[in-house]
Protein backbone atom coordinates (compact mmCIF):
# COMPACT_ATOMS: atom_id res chain seq x y z
CA UNK A 1 0.00 0.00 0.00
CA UNK A 2 1.40 3.29 -0.84
CA UNK A 3 2.09 6.51 1.22
CA UNK A 4 -1.14 8.33 -0.20
CA UNK A 5 -3.37 5.45 0.13
CA UNK A 6 -2.51 4.63 4.28
CA UNK A 7 -4.92 7.43 5.51
CA UNK A 8 -3.94 8.21 9.37
CA UNK A 9 -6.35 8.70 11.78
CA UNK A 10 -4.05 12.20 12.77
CA UNK A 11 -4.27 12.97 9.66
CA UNK A 12 -8.35 12.46 9.32
CA UNK A 13 -8.25 14.38 12.94
CA UNK A 14 -6.45 17.19 10.94
CA UNK A 15 -8.48 17.22 7.92
CA UNK A 16 -11.69 17.34 9.99
CA UNK A 17 -10.45 20.74 12.12
CA UNK A 18 -9.75 22.56 9.07
CA UNK A 19 -13.60 21.50 7.90
CA UNK A 20 -14.85 22.90 11.36
CA UNK A 21 -12.79 25.83 10.73
CA UNK A 22 -14.28 26.53 7.50
CA UNK A 23 -17.76 25.95 8.81
CA UNK A 24 -16.84 28.44 11.36
CA UNK A 25 -15.46 31.33 9.41
CA UNK A 26 -18.37 30.65 6.73
CA UNK A 27 -21.03 31.25 9.42
CA UNK A 28 -19.32 34.15 10.21
CA UNK A 29 -20.06 35.56 7.03
CA UNK A 30 -23.95 35.47 7.59
CA UNK A 31 -24.07 36.27 11.58
CA UNK A 32 -23.13 40.05 10.52
CA UNK A 33 -26.12 40.45 8.44
CA UNK A 34 -28.50 39.82 12.16
CA UNK A 35 -25.75 41.77 14.24
CA UNK A 36 -25.72 44.43 11.44
CA UNK A 37 -27.93 47.00 13.11
CA UNK A 38 -27.19 47.04 17.00
CA UNK A 39 -22.98 47.14 14.71
CA UNK A 40 -24.39 50.50 13.32
CA UNK A 41 -25.77 52.21 16.10
CA UNK A 42 -22.60 51.30 18.59
CA UNK A 43 -20.05 52.94 15.60
CA UNK A 44 -22.37 56.23 15.08
CA UNK A 45 -24.42 55.45 11.96
CA UNK A 46 -28.26 55.65 12.07
CA UNK A 47 -30.29 52.85 10.71
CA UNK A 48 -30.92 54.83 7.43
CA UNK A 49 -27.16 55.14 7.11
CA UNK A 50 -27.14 50.67 5.60
CA UNK A 51 -24.93 52.64 2.29
CA UNK A 52 -22.18 54.02 5.45
CA UNK A 53 -22.21 50.65 7.18
CA UNK A 54 -21.44 48.48 3.62
CA UNK A 55 -17.73 48.41 4.37
CA UNK A 56 -18.50 46.25 7.08
CA UNK A 57 -19.67 43.31 5.03
CA UNK A 58 -17.59 44.55 1.60
CA UNK A 59 -14.37 44.82 4.37
CA UNK A 60 -14.93 40.93 5.05
CA UNK A 61 -15.47 40.10 1.33
CA UNK A 62 -12.53 42.31 0.19
CA UNK A 63 -10.26 40.21 2.95
CA UNK A 64 -11.61 36.75 2.00
CA UNK A 65 -11.09 36.90 -1.55
CA UNK A 66 -8.13 39.85 -2.08
CA UNK A 67 -5.24 37.73 -0.69
CA UNK A 68 -6.97 34.04 -1.44
CA UNK A 69 -3.93 33.27 -4.81
CA UNK A 70 -1.02 34.64 -2.23
CA UNK A 71 -2.17 32.84 0.15
CA UNK A 72 -2.89 29.44 -1.82
CA UNK A 73 0.79 30.31 -3.30
CA UNK A 74 2.19 30.34 0.45
CA UNK A 75 0.77 26.93 0.94
CA UNK A 76 2.47 25.24 -1.56
CA UNK A 77 5.44 26.44 -0.65
CA UNK A 78 5.34 26.64 3.24
CA UNK A 79 2.61 23.35 4.15
CA UNK A 80 -1.15 23.39 4.26
CA UNK A 81 -0.64 22.92 8.44
CA UNK A 82 1.56 26.35 8.81
CA UNK A 83 -0.95 28.14 6.94
CA UNK A 84 -3.66 26.57 8.15
CA UNK A 85 -2.77 27.42 11.66
CA UNK A 86 -1.42 31.29 10.66
CA UNK A 87 -4.76 32.15 9.39
CA UNK A 88 -7.01 30.85 12.35
CA UNK A 89 -4.91 33.11 14.26
CA UNK A 90 -5.67 36.07 11.99
CA UNK A 91 -8.81 35.33 12.70
CA UNK A 92 -8.90 35.28 15.81
CA UNK A 93 -6.97 38.65 16.39
CA UNK A 94 -9.44 40.46 13.48
CA UNK A 95 -12.42 38.39 15.34
CA UNK A 96 -11.31 40.54 18.49
CA UNK A 97 -10.45 43.80 16.71
CA UNK A 98 -14.21 43.38 16.06
CA UNK A 99 -15.27 42.76 19.19
CA UNK A 100 -13.39 46.07 21.26
CA UNK A 101 -13.60 48.09 17.96
CA UNK A 102 -15.01 51.66 19.11
CA UNK A 103 -15.97 53.27 15.79
CA UNK A 104 -16.50 52.38 12.12
CA UNK A 105 -12.85 52.28 11.11
CA UNK A 106 -12.16 50.07 13.33
CA UNK A 107 -15.00 47.55 12.44
CA UNK A 108 -14.25 47.57 9.10
CA UNK A 109 -10.11 46.77 10.11
CA UNK A 110 -11.09 43.81 12.00
CA UNK A 111 -13.65 42.85 8.90
CA UNK A 112 -10.87 43.13 6.82
CA UNK A 113 -8.52 40.83 9.10
CA UNK A 114 -11.29 38.73 9.80
CA UNK A 115 -11.85 38.13 5.73
CA UNK A 116 -8.12 37.50 5.23
CA UNK A 117 -8.37 34.77 7.89
CA UNK A 118 -11.28 33.03 6.87
CA UNK A 119 -10.69 33.23 3.00
CA UNK A 120 -7.05 32.18 3.84
CA UNK A 121 -8.63 28.20 5.56
CA UNK A 122 -9.98 27.42 2.46
CA UNK A 123 -7.09 26.64 -0.74
CA UNK A 124 -4.79 24.97 2.02
CA UNK A 125 -7.52 22.12 3.08
CA UNK A 126 -8.71 21.72 -0.27
CA UNK A 127 -5.07 21.17 -1.25
CA UNK A 128 -4.50 19.35 1.82
CA UNK A 129 -7.28 16.36 0.76
CA UNK A 130 -5.21 16.15 -2.86
CA UNK A 131 -2.18 15.64 -0.60
CA UNK A 132 -4.15 12.54 1.33
CA UNK A 133 -6.00 11.34 -0.84
CA UNK A 134 -5.48 9.63 -4.31
CA UNK A 135 -7.56 11.39 -7.44
CA UNK A 136 -10.33 8.62 -7.06
CA UNK A 137 -10.65 8.60 -3.58
CA UNK A 138 -11.00 12.24 -2.83
CA UNK A 139 -14.80 12.53 -4.11
CA UNK A 140 -16.54 11.99 -0.14
CA UNK A 141 -13.75 14.16 1.55
CA UNK A 142 -14.09 17.25 -1.25
CA UNK A 143 -17.67 16.65 -0.27
CA UNK A 144 -17.23 16.71 3.33
CA UNK A 145 -15.35 20.07 3.15
CA UNK A 146 -18.04 21.73 0.58
CA UNK A 147 -20.92 20.47 2.90
CA UNK A 148 -19.47 21.81 6.40
CA UNK A 149 -18.89 24.99 3.72
CA UNK A 150 -22.35 25.50 2.82
CA UNK A 151 -23.67 24.14 6.45
CA UNK A 152 -21.79 27.68 7.96
CA UNK A 153 -24.62 29.75 5.61
CA UNK A 154 -27.70 27.52 7.86
CA UNK A 155 -25.77 27.91 11.25
CA UNK A 156 -24.79 31.44 10.85
CA UNK A 157 -28.01 33.29 11.70
CA UNK A 158 -29.10 30.88 14.22
CA UNK A 159 -25.78 31.18 15.90
CA UNK A 160 -25.92 34.78 15.81
CA UNK A 161 -29.80 34.89 17.02
CA UNK A 162 -29.38 32.60 19.96
CA UNK A 163 -26.20 34.80 20.64
CA UNK A 164 -27.76 38.59 20.79
CA UNK A 165 -30.88 36.64 22.37
CA UNK A 166 -28.10 36.66 25.70
CA UNK A 167 -25.71 39.45 25.08
CA UNK A 168 -24.82 42.32 22.26
CA UNK A 169 -23.06 42.10 18.97
CA UNK A 170 -19.67 41.97 20.35
CA UNK A 171 -20.50 38.70 22.54
CA UNK A 172 -20.30 36.89 18.98
CA UNK A 173 -16.91 38.05 17.89
CA UNK A 174 -15.16 37.34 21.33
CA UNK A 175 -16.61 34.18 21.21
CA UNK A 176 -15.11 33.70 17.47
CA UNK A 177 -11.60 35.33 19.32
CA UNK A 178 -12.52 31.86 21.63
CA UNK A 179 -13.05 29.16 19.52
CA UNK A 180 -10.59 30.55 16.94
CA UNK A 181 -7.86 30.08 19.26
CA UNK A 182 -9.32 26.75 20.27
CA UNK A 183 -9.51 25.00 16.84
CA UNK A 184 -5.64 26.52 16.20
CA UNK A 185 -4.27 24.77 19.69
CA UNK A 186 -6.18 22.07 18.39
CA UNK A 187 -4.63 22.22 15.28
CA UNK A 188 -1.34 22.62 16.66
CA UNK A 189 -1.36 19.31 18.34
CA UNK A 190 -1.98 17.38 14.29
CA UNK A 191 0.54 19.44 12.99
CA UNK A 192 2.68 16.34 12.02
CA UNK A 193 -0.17 14.91 10.28
CA UNK A 194 1.40 15.27 7.04
CA UNK A 195 2.68 13.08 4.13
CA UNK A 196 6.08 12.83 3.01
CA UNK A 197 4.63 14.12 -0.37
CA UNK A 198 2.99 17.23 0.80
CA UNK A 199 4.83 20.59 1.70
CA UNK A 200 7.28 19.55 4.23
CA UNK A 201 7.17 21.54 7.74
CA UNK A 202 9.96 21.43 10.23
CA UNK A 203 10.15 18.61 12.72
CA UNK A 204 10.97 21.21 15.38
CA UNK A 205 8.31 21.41 17.92
CA UNK A 206 10.37 23.62 20.34
CA UNK A 207 7.93 26.70 21.20
CA UNK A 208 9.41 30.49 21.94
CA UNK A 209 7.75 30.88 25.36
CA UNK A 210 8.97 34.69 26.02
CA UNK A 211 7.14 35.65 22.46
CA UNK A 212 3.86 33.65 23.15
CA UNK A 213 4.07 36.01 26.55
CA UNK A 214 4.90 38.94 24.92
CA UNK A 215 2.20 38.50 22.34
CA UNK A 216 -0.16 37.68 24.18
CA UNK A 217 0.43 40.99 26.40
CA UNK A 218 0.14 42.94 23.63
CA UNK A 219 -2.87 41.92 21.92
CA UNK A 220 -4.53 42.19 25.69
CA UNK A 221 -2.84 45.99 25.67
CA UNK A 222 -4.82 46.54 22.21
CA UNK A 223 -7.96 45.27 23.53
CA UNK A 224 -7.93 47.28 26.62
CA UNK A 225 -6.98 50.59 25.14
CA UNK A 226 -9.52 49.85 21.82
CA UNK A 227 -12.67 48.94 24.41
CA UNK A 228 -12.06 51.24 27.32
CA UNK A 229 -13.90 49.06 29.54
CA UNK A 230 -16.11 51.80 31.76
CA UNK A 231 -15.17 49.99 34.88
CA UNK A 232 -11.30 50.67 34.32
CA UNK A 233 -11.41 53.98 32.35
CA UNK A 234 -13.41 55.36 35.30
CA UNK A 235 -11.98 54.28 37.95
CA UNK A 236 -10.16 56.95 40.09
CA UNK A 237 -6.69 54.94 40.21
CA UNK A 238 -6.91 53.01 37.23
CA UNK A 239 -8.45 55.44 34.62
CA UNK A 240 -5.18 57.74 34.89
CA UNK A 241 -3.67 54.89 32.11
CA UNK A 242 -6.52 56.12 29.91
CA UNK A 243 -5.55 59.94 30.31
CA UNK A 244 -4.06 61.26 26.66
CA UNK A 245 -0.65 62.28 27.56
CA UNK A 246 -1.25 64.78 24.98
CA UNK A 247 -4.21 65.50 22.37
CA UNK A 248 -7.05 63.25 22.93
CA UNK A 249 -6.31 60.30 21.59
CA UNK A 250 -6.63 57.08 22.91
CA UNK A 251 -3.42 56.15 21.59
CA UNK A 252 -1.35 58.57 23.27
CA UNK A 253 -2.50 57.20 26.72
CA UNK A 254 -0.22 55.71 29.25
CA UNK A 255 -1.55 52.25 28.39
CA UNK A 256 -1.49 52.57 24.82
CA UNK A 257 1.99 53.57 25.28
CA UNK A 258 2.77 50.59 27.00
CA UNK A 259 1.39 48.47 24.69
CA UNK A 260 3.29 49.82 22.32
CA UNK A 261 6.71 49.32 23.78
CA UNK A 262 5.39 45.84 24.37
CA UNK A 263 5.20 45.31 20.35
CA UNK A 264 8.03 46.62 20.20
CA UNK A 265 9.67 43.88 22.71
CA UNK A 266 7.71 40.91 21.15
CA UNK A 267 9.67 42.39 17.41
CA UNK A 268 12.81 42.12 19.23
CA UNK A 269 12.27 39.12 20.73
CA UNK A 270 11.75 37.75 17.47
CA UNK A 271 14.41 39.41 15.24
CA UNK A 272 16.60 37.28 18.13
CA UNK A 273 14.75 34.16 19.19
CA UNK A 274 16.70 30.94 18.27
CA UNK A 275 12.72 29.33 17.31
CA UNK A 276 10.78 32.87 16.85
CA UNK A 277 6.95 32.40 16.59
CA UNK A 278 6.99 34.26 13.05
CA UNK A 279 9.40 31.70 11.27
CA UNK A 280 10.87 35.26 9.99
CA UNK A 281 14.15 33.65 9.18
CA UNK A 282 12.31 31.71 6.17
CA UNK A 283 10.70 34.95 4.53
CA UNK A 284 13.87 35.68 2.48
CA UNK A 285 13.82 32.32 0.62
CA UNK A 286 9.78 32.48 0.67
CA UNK A 287 9.89 36.19 -1.35
CA UNK A 288 12.10 34.59 -3.42
CA UNK A 289 9.90 31.92 -4.70
CA UNK A 290 7.16 33.80 -4.36
CA UNK A 291 6.13 36.69 -6.64
CA UNK A 292 5.22 39.60 -4.13
CA UNK A 293 4.78 42.31 -6.94
CA UNK A 294 2.40 39.99 -8.82
CA UNK A 295 -0.15 39.38 -5.72
CA UNK A 296 -0.19 43.09 -4.87
CA UNK A 297 -1.38 43.85 -8.35
CA UNK A 298 -3.40 40.84 -8.49
CA UNK A 299 -4.90 42.06 -5.05
CA UNK A 300 -5.12 45.24 -5.87
CA UNK A 301 -7.47 44.48 -9.16
CA UNK A 302 -9.71 42.03 -7.17
CA UNK A 303 -10.03 44.45 -4.37
CA UNK A 304 -11.15 47.42 -7.13
CA UNK A 305 -13.70 44.92 -8.57
CA UNK A 306 -15.04 44.09 -4.84
CA UNK A 307 -15.94 47.01 -4.24
CA UNK A 308 -17.23 48.31 -7.35
CA UNK A 309 -19.76 45.81 -7.16
CA UNK A 310 -20.00 44.87 -3.76
CA UNK A 311 -20.62 48.61 -2.97
CA UNK A 312 -23.25 49.34 -5.27
CA UNK A 313 -26.73 50.48 -4.53
CA UNK A 314 -29.58 48.41 -6.45
CA UNK A 315 -32.01 50.85 -6.92
CA UNK A 316 -29.20 53.53 -8.36
CA UNK A 317 -27.48 50.94 -10.42
CA UNK A 318 -25.57 47.73 -10.94
CA UNK A 319 -22.38 49.45 -9.63
CA UNK A 320 -21.08 51.53 -7.20
CA UNK A 321 -20.63 55.26 -7.62
CA UNK A 322 -16.67 55.20 -7.58
CA UNK A 323 -16.63 52.70 -10.70
CA UNK A 324 -15.63 55.57 -12.78
CA UNK A 325 -11.81 55.53 -10.59
CA UNK A 326 -12.56 51.87 -9.35
CA UNK A 327 -12.75 50.08 -12.93
CA UNK A 328 -9.70 51.12 -14.52
CA UNK A 329 -7.35 50.67 -11.48
CA UNK A 330 -8.75 47.42 -12.20
CA UNK A 331 -7.78 47.59 -15.75
CA UNK A 332 -4.41 48.46 -15.28
CA UNK A 333 -3.96 45.72 -12.19
CA UNK A 334 -5.13 43.19 -14.44
CA UNK A 335 -3.20 44.32 -17.50
CA UNK A 336 0.02 44.58 -14.51
CA UNK A 337 -0.23 40.86 -12.95
CA UNK A 338 -0.79 39.48 -16.51
CA UNK A 339 2.36 41.47 -18.06
CA UNK A 340 4.21 40.13 -14.39
CA UNK A 341 3.40 36.66 -15.22
CA UNK A 342 4.94 36.30 -18.47
CA UNK A 343 7.86 37.95 -17.23
CA UNK A 344 8.25 37.00 -13.24
CA UNK A 345 11.31 34.59 -13.17
CA UNK A 346 8.81 32.57 -10.95
CA UNK A 347 5.54 34.36 -11.27
CA UNK A 348 2.65 33.66 -8.50
CA UNK A 349 0.45 31.13 -10.69
CA UNK A 350 3.82 28.71 -11.96
CA UNK A 351 3.12 28.57 -15.59
CA UNK A 352 1.19 25.56 -17.28
CA UNK A 353 -0.56 25.22 -13.82
CA UNK A 354 -3.76 25.44 -15.59
CA UNK A 355 -2.74 24.26 -18.86
CA UNK A 356 -4.97 20.96 -19.08
CA UNK A 357 -8.53 21.59 -20.50
CA UNK A 358 -10.09 20.85 -16.63
CA UNK A 359 -8.47 22.54 -14.86
CA UNK A 360 -8.75 25.81 -16.09
CA UNK A 361 -12.23 24.90 -17.49
CA UNK A 362 -13.15 24.33 -13.58
CA UNK A 363 -12.29 28.20 -13.12
CA UNK A 364 -14.80 28.75 -16.02
CA UNK A 365 -17.46 27.05 -14.44
CA UNK A 366 -16.98 28.01 -11.21
CA UNK A 367 -17.53 31.32 -12.55
CA UNK A 368 -21.28 30.64 -14.01
CA UNK A 369 -22.44 28.70 -10.72
CA UNK A 370 -21.58 31.75 -8.55
CA UNK A 371 -23.89 34.14 -11.12
CA UNK A 372 -26.85 31.55 -10.66
CA UNK A 373 -26.10 31.13 -6.79
CA UNK A 374 -26.18 34.66 -5.54
CA UNK A 375 -29.17 35.43 -7.49
CA UNK A 376 -31.44 32.75 -5.10
CA UNK A 377 -29.18 33.77 -2.07
CA UNK A 378 -30.29 37.70 -3.02
CA UNK A 379 -34.08 37.37 -4.48
CA UNK A 380 -35.66 34.39 -2.93
CA UNK A 381 -36.06 36.08 0.57
CA UNK A 382 -37.15 39.20 -1.58
CA UNK A 383 -39.69 37.52 -3.75
CA UNK A 384 -40.94 36.06 -0.06
CA UNK A 385 -41.12 39.36 1.31
CA UNK A 386 -42.67 41.11 -1.58
CA UNK A 387 -45.63 38.51 -1.76
CA UNK A 388 -46.45 36.34 1.53
CA UNK A 389 -44.15 37.88 3.95
CA UNK A 390 -44.15 41.52 3.78
CA UNK A 391 -44.20 42.37 7.56
CA UNK A 392 -41.75 39.49 8.68
CA UNK A 393 -37.95 39.82 6.87
CA UNK A 394 -37.33 36.68 9.45
CA UNK A 395 -39.90 34.45 8.08
CA UNK A 396 -39.31 35.48 4.56
CA UNK A 397 -35.45 34.70 5.08
CA UNK A 398 -36.73 31.33 6.69
CA UNK A 399 -37.97 30.79 3.19
CA UNK A 400 -34.60 29.99 1.59
CA UNK A 401 -33.33 27.32 4.61
CA UNK A 402 -34.75 24.93 2.27
CA UNK A 403 -32.38 26.02 -0.10
CA UNK A 404 -29.59 26.29 2.15
CA UNK A 405 -30.14 23.03 4.04
CA UNK A 406 -30.23 20.79 0.46
CA UNK A 407 -26.76 22.54 -0.22
CA UNK A 408 -24.90 20.36 2.17
CA UNK A 409 -27.05 17.42 1.95
CA UNK A 410 -26.00 17.76 -2.08
CA UNK A 411 -22.42 18.04 -1.55
CA UNK A 412 -22.22 14.94 0.64
CA UNK A 413 -24.51 13.39 -2.23
CA UNK A 414 -21.66 14.70 -5.19
CA UNK A 415 -18.80 13.28 -3.36
CA UNK A 416 -19.99 9.92 -2.94
CA UNK A 417 -21.52 9.74 -6.36
CA UNK A 418 -17.82 10.61 -7.74
CA UNK A 419 -17.06 7.09 -7.07
CA UNK A 420 -19.44 5.94 -9.66
CA UNK A 421 -20.06 8.86 -12.00
CA UNK A 422 -17.35 11.41 -13.62
CA UNK A 423 -17.04 15.05 -12.58
CA UNK A 424 -18.19 16.19 -15.80
CA UNK A 425 -21.86 13.95 -16.06
CA UNK A 426 -22.11 14.97 -12.20
CA UNK A 427 -21.68 18.77 -12.95
CA UNK A 428 -23.66 18.67 -16.31
CA UNK A 429 -26.35 17.13 -14.29
CA UNK A 430 -26.48 19.29 -10.84
CA UNK A 431 -26.19 22.78 -12.88
CA UNK A 432 -29.19 21.46 -15.02
CA UNK A 433 -31.67 20.35 -12.09
CA UNK A 434 -30.44 24.19 -10.77
CA UNK A 435 -31.68 25.77 -14.08
CA UNK A 436 -34.99 23.97 -13.99
CA UNK A 437 -35.61 25.03 -10.44
CA UNK A 438 -34.48 28.57 -11.36
CA UNK A 439 -37.10 28.61 -14.46
CA UNK A 440 -39.87 27.26 -12.16
CA UNK A 441 -39.44 30.06 -9.98
CA UNK A 442 -39.52 32.26 -12.89
CA UNK A 443 -43.60 31.04 -12.90
CA UNK A 444 -44.67 31.92 -9.04
CA UNK A 445 -46.82 34.72 -8.86
CA UNK A 446 -48.22 36.43 -5.47
CA UNK A 447 -49.34 32.84 -3.93
CA UNK A 448 -47.03 30.45 -4.65
CA UNK A 449 -45.57 30.31 -1.72
CA UNK A 450 -48.38 29.50 0.31
CA UNK A 451 -48.19 26.04 -1.31
CA UNK A 452 -45.55 24.01 -0.20
CA UNK A 453 -45.14 21.85 -3.28
CA UNK A 454 -44.21 24.79 -5.38
CA UNK A 455 -41.14 25.28 -3.25
CA UNK A 456 -39.88 21.82 -4.34
CA UNK A 457 -37.98 23.95 -6.65
CA UNK A 458 -35.90 25.44 -3.45
CA UNK A 459 -34.75 21.83 -2.20
CA UNK A 460 -34.16 20.92 -6.13
CA UNK A 461 -31.75 24.05 -6.50
CA UNK A 462 -29.86 23.49 -3.51
CA UNK A 463 -29.46 20.22 -4.12
CA UNK A 464 -28.31 20.50 -7.61
CA UNK A 465 -25.52 23.49 -6.53
CA UNK A 466 -24.19 21.02 -3.82
CA UNK A 467 -24.08 18.38 -6.00
CA UNK A 468 -21.66 20.46 -8.13
CA UNK A 469 -19.29 21.56 -5.12
CA UNK A 470 -17.15 18.07 -5.13
CA UNK A 471 -16.95 17.34 -8.99
CA UNK A 472 -15.47 20.80 -10.25
CA UNK A 473 -12.87 20.42 -7.37
CA UNK A 474 -11.88 17.39 -7.84
CA UNK A 475 -11.52 18.11 -11.49
CA UNK A 476 -9.48 20.99 -11.15
CA UNK A 477 -7.01 19.16 -8.24
CA UNK A 478 -6.72 16.00 -10.62
CA UNK A 479 -5.64 18.14 -13.59
CA UNK A 480 -3.13 20.03 -11.66
CA UNK A 481 0.58 19.45 -10.02
CA UNK A 482 0.54 18.96 -6.21
CA UNK A 483 2.78 21.52 -6.14
CA UNK A 484 0.12 23.74 -7.48
CA UNK A 485 -2.93 22.93 -5.29
CA UNK A 486 -2.89 25.82 -2.90
CA UNK A 487 -2.69 28.32 -5.42
CA UNK A 488 -5.07 26.35 -7.97
CA UNK A 489 -7.31 25.80 -5.20
CA UNK A 490 -7.90 29.90 -4.33
CA UNK A 491 -8.05 30.89 -8.00
CA UNK A 492 -11.43 28.77 -8.10
CA UNK A 493 -12.58 30.42 -5.10
CA UNK A 494 -11.72 33.38 -6.51
CA UNK A 495 -13.61 32.51 -9.50
CA UNK A 496 -16.78 31.40 -7.62
CA UNK A 497 -17.16 35.17 -6.24
CA UNK A 498 -16.29 36.76 -8.53
CA UNK A 499 -18.66 35.61 -10.34
CA UNK A 500 -21.43 36.46 -7.71
CA UNK A 501 -20.72 39.66 -7.82
CA UNK A 502 -20.24 40.31 -11.45
CA UNK A 503 -23.39 37.69 -11.61
CA UNK A 504 -25.63 39.86 -9.00
CA UNK A 505 -24.67 43.00 -11.01
CA UNK A 506 -25.76 41.90 -14.18
CA UNK A 507 -28.91 39.96 -12.76
CA UNK A 508 -29.69 43.17 -11.18
CA UNK A 509 -29.39 45.32 -14.17
CA UNK A 510 -31.76 42.96 -16.15
CA UNK A 511 -34.13 42.86 -13.14
CA UNK A 512 -34.87 46.60 -12.95
CA UNK A 513 -35.22 46.77 -16.49
CA UNK A 514 -38.04 44.27 -16.35
CA UNK A 515 -39.54 46.11 -13.39
CA UNK A 516 -39.38 50.13 -15.11
CA UNK A 517 -41.09 48.14 -18.35
CA UNK A 518 -43.78 46.63 -16.32
CA UNK A 519 -43.90 50.23 -13.94
CA UNK A 520 -44.94 52.02 -17.10
CA UNK A 521 -47.58 49.83 -18.04
CA UNK A 522 -49.61 50.49 -14.42
CA UNK A 523 -52.11 52.87 -15.17
CA UNK A 524 -52.23 56.19 -12.96
CA UNK A 525 -53.24 55.46 -9.49
CA UNK A 526 -56.13 58.35 -9.95
CA UNK A 527 -57.53 55.60 -12.81
CA UNK A 528 -57.14 52.48 -10.37
CA UNK A 529 -58.41 53.96 -7.29
CA UNK A 530 -61.09 55.68 -8.69
CA UNK A 531 -59.95 59.36 -7.71
CA UNK A 532 -59.14 58.24 -3.94
CA UNK A 533 -56.81 60.20 -1.94
CA UNK A 534 -55.06 57.23 -0.86
CA UNK A 535 -53.62 54.29 -2.77
CA UNK A 536 -56.01 51.36 -2.87
CA UNK A 537 -55.10 47.87 -3.04
CA UNK A 538 -55.29 47.64 -6.70
CA UNK A 539 -52.46 50.10 -7.23
CA UNK A 540 -50.28 48.39 -4.36
CA UNK A 541 -50.95 45.08 -6.06
CA UNK A 542 -50.11 46.28 -9.57
CA UNK A 543 -46.74 47.43 -8.08
CA UNK A 544 -46.15 44.08 -6.43
CA UNK A 545 -46.67 42.43 -9.75
CA UNK A 546 -44.19 44.97 -11.19
CA UNK A 547 -41.75 43.44 -8.79
CA UNK A 548 -42.66 39.85 -9.37
CA UNK A 549 -41.88 40.47 -12.79
CA UNK A 550 -38.61 42.10 -12.15
CA UNK A 551 -37.73 38.96 -10.15
CA UNK A 552 -38.96 36.67 -12.62
CA UNK A 553 -36.12 38.45 -14.91
CA UNK A 554 -33.45 37.47 -12.48
CA UNK A 555 -34.71 34.11 -11.98
CA UNK A 556 -34.38 33.48 -15.86
CA UNK A 557 -30.90 35.27 -16.26
CA UNK A 558 -30.11 32.26 -13.18
CA UNK A 559 -31.88 29.38 -15.12
CA UNK A 560 -29.28 30.47 -18.24
CA UNK A 561 -25.99 30.85 -16.30
CA UNK A 562 -26.59 27.97 -14.20
CA UNK A 563 -27.19 26.17 -17.73
CA UNK A 564 -24.23 27.75 -19.45
CA UNK A 565 -22.11 26.22 -16.67
CA UNK A 566 -23.56 22.91 -16.78
CA UNK A 567 -22.54 23.09 -20.97
CA UNK A 568 -19.30 23.93 -20.27
CA UNK A 569 -19.15 21.50 -17.74
CA UNK A 570 -19.69 18.63 -20.04
CA UNK A 571 -17.23 20.11 -22.59
CA UNK A 572 -14.17 21.23 -20.57
CA UNK A 573 -14.36 18.77 -17.21
CA UNK A 574 -14.11 15.86 -19.42
CA UNK A 575 -11.61 13.59 -18.96
CA UNK A 576 -9.56 13.42 -22.17
CA UNK A 577 -10.00 10.26 -24.03
CA UNK A 578 -6.53 9.85 -25.21
CA UNK A 579 -4.94 9.90 -21.46
CA UNK A 580 -4.78 7.20 -19.28
CA UNK A 581 -3.89 9.25 -16.03
CA UNK A 582 -5.04 12.47 -14.81
CA UNK A 583 -2.96 15.62 -15.23
CA UNK A 584 -1.76 15.86 -11.81
CA UNK A 585 -0.41 12.56 -11.93
CA UNK A 586 1.35 12.90 -15.58
CA UNK A 587 2.84 16.36 -14.15
CA UNK A 588 4.14 14.89 -10.86
CA UNK A 589 6.25 12.13 -12.79
CA UNK A 590 7.73 15.22 -15.49
CA UNK A 591 8.66 16.97 -12.25
CA UNK A 592 10.35 13.80 -10.45
CA UNK A 593 12.23 13.16 -13.77
CA UNK A 594 13.54 16.46 -13.43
Amino acid sequence: MTTREAISPASRVLLGLAAVAISFAAADTYVVVLALPDMMTSTGLQLDELQRAAPIVSGFLLGYVGVLPLIGRISDLRGRVPVLLGSLIVFAIGSLITAAAYNLETVVVGRLVQGIGGGGLIPPTLALVADLWPPKKRGLPLGIVGAVQELGSVLGPLYGAAVLAFGDWRLIFWLNCALGLILAAAMFTQRDAVLPTAPQQSADRRLDAAGILLAVLTLTGVTLVMAAPDRLARDVQLGRAYLPVTGDSRWLTPLALTTGMLLVLFLIRQATARHPLLGWRQWPALARETDLWGALLLTTGLGAVIVTFASAQPEKGAVSDQAPWLVPIALVAFAGFTIRQRRAARPLIPRGALSARPAWGALVVSFFVGAALIAALVDIPFFARLTVYRDSQLDAALVLVQFLVALPVGALLGGWLLRKVSASSLTCVAMLMSAVAFWHMSTWDAQSLDHQIETLSLVLGGLGFGLAIAPVNAALLAHTADVVHGVSSALLIVARMVGMLLGISALTTIGLRAFYAASDRIPPAANLCNGEATLCQAYKDAVRDAGITQLHAVFIGAAVCAAIAAVLAAALLREPAELAEPTSARLRTRSEDG
